[in-house]
């Protein structure tokens, strides 16, 4: 008995070791029914913003001034504003810009903080302290403050948003990769590389930087639920995305003079905000589980 289970056992374990990280890693985060649910909410958000024209049949920024402040109908699924604008057709658009920040602050982070933080993190010496002491000179500023300060210097509107969010998102990812490139550059495998005569620079990005991706792409995954909080409260306080285009934040602003009269013009978009949020929040944690070598 013992003979004849040997061998399903030995081909079983030789399966595991050929199968590929990447394939891996999505096994390890599709058993995590939360990453998963997290998944299809932001798939949901992202199709809605994509397809917001074929879905919603009311424009956003269109006033009817006999439908101000109506509750929620069969017309108008998440009722009207104060303006008489169809709260669903705003919620629905305002997701473009709440998506678009979140990504494309957290690309700007990314693009200057992991070549600075590679660069002091290999380089050490002068570079690295001074690379360091700006870091810490900025994460001495809570990052919201931060943000909102150079919004203000920047101008309203949602592009300077991006730039001030993805600014004040960089520090942490110098740490980061600064942090993972010291402890990976004494590995055995970049000593070799160095040893064969290969330069600064290509170990640097194609020794060093593969291996320190995923925790990268973990802080990522986090780094863009902060910054769409970020720029609903740069909206909110009128230096994020501009009226009458619409975004979380700025309805949230209009909705504060009529929770008592009119809830619902708060409650969907503090609602997305939350279920937005939440699910990258959680997909992030899932990262972080299917990442991580030592998990099974």
């Amino acid at each position: 008995m013992a003979d004849t289970a040997l061998p399903a056992f030995t081909t079983a374990t030789a399966d595991d070791r050929l199968e590929s990280p990447t394939r891996r890693a999505l096994r390890r985060l599709f058993k995590r029914k939360g990453a998963v649910v997290g998944l299809g909410v932001i798939a949901i958000f992202v199709l809605l913003a994509i397809l917001a024209p074929l879905i919603v049949p009311y424009d956003p920024i269109a006033t009817t001034w006999a439908l101000v402040r109506k509750p929620p109908t069969a017309a108008h699924w998440f009722g009207t504003d104060d303006l008489g604008r169809d709260v669903l057709a705003r919620v629905v658009y305002g997701s473009r810009a709440s998506l678009a920040a979140g990504a494309i602050s957290v690309s700007i982070a990314l693009s200057i903080g992991v070549p600075l933080g590679l660069l002091a993190g290999y380089r050490g010496g002068f570079v690295d302290a001074l690379i360091s002491r700006l870091t810490d000179a900025m994460l001495a500023c809570p990052f919201l403050i931060l943000a909102i300060a150079l919004a203000a210097f920047l101008g309203p509107s949602l592009g300077n948003a991006m730039i001030a969010i993805g600014i004040s998102a960089t520090p942490v990812f110098i740490r980061l990769t600064r942090g993972q490139t010291i402890s990976v550059k004494v590995e055995e495998y970049v000593e070799a590389a160095r040893a064969i005569g290969n330069p600064p620079w290509r170990i640097a990005l194609f020794h060093i930087l593969p291996n320190i991706l995923p925790a990268l792409l973990v802080q990522a995954t986090l780094s863009i639920a902060a910054a769409i909080i970020a720029e609903a409260a740069l909206s909110f306080l009128g230096l994020g995305q501009q009226p009458p285009s619409p975004s979380w934040g700025s309805m949230l602003n209009s909705a504060q003079r009529f929770l008592t009269n009119a809830p619902w013009m708060a409650i969907w978009p503090g609602l997305a905000i939350f279920l937005v949020v939440l699910s990258f929040n959680l997909v992030g944690d899932g990262l972080r589980d299917a990442l991580d070598p030592r998990q099974k």
